[in-house]
């Protein structure tokens, strides 16, 4: 290889790898396939520029621990500055301010009848042996008190059906 060559080849080869771990950040969702690429690109062309292979190991060594401890620094100061809670929902969901998780055993009301307490479009409330339930209707509009019979339960969501 032409002496000339090399520095526009390892040129190449660290642009290449920033534009692969660049577009695995923020293009490419996946496996880290473009960003294991980039890191390659990026030591073939840190090596080609070398003049020993040991050298050159050594430089990439002391640039990896010098990363990580920069890392950890970056974590540390960005908690100093609130960063964190600035890009984070930082609100709890408390019981006693309404939030609720999803009833366990749904499935037990899977073809059950009911009357719809509130008009469903397609969301709203249907009351099932005396028991009140957040529904969808599979259909559309469904006023209210109309007669309705649970199609089906998925996981947190009861689906209804108008009785004809």
């Amino acid at each position: 290889m032409s002496p000339d060559l090399v520095p526009w080849l390892a040129a190449l080869a660290f642009f290449l790898g920033l534009l692969a771990l660049v577009l695995e950040i923020f293009v490419i969702p996946g496996f880290g396939v473009a960003g294991i690429a980039g890191i390659i690109l990026i030591g073939w062309g840190i090596l080609l520029l070398s003049v020993d292979v040991v050298h050159a190991f050594k430089a990439l060594v002391v640039a990896l621990l010098l990363s990580v401890i920069l890392f950890f620094l970056g974590i540390k100061f960005m908690s100093k500055i609130n960063f964190w809670q600035k890009i984070t929902l930082g609100a709890r969901q408390y019981k006693e301010a309404g939030y609720m998780a999803p009833r366990e055993g749904l499935g037990r009301y899977a073809g059950m009848e009911g009357v719809a307490v509130t008009p469903l479009h397609p969301a709203g409330t249907v009351e099932v042996n005396g028991e009140r339930l957040d529904v969808v209707s599979e259909g559309g509009y469904i006023p209210a008190g109309t007669k309705i019979r649970i199609a089906r339960v998925e996981g947190g969501r009861i689906t209804v059906r108008p009785l004809q």
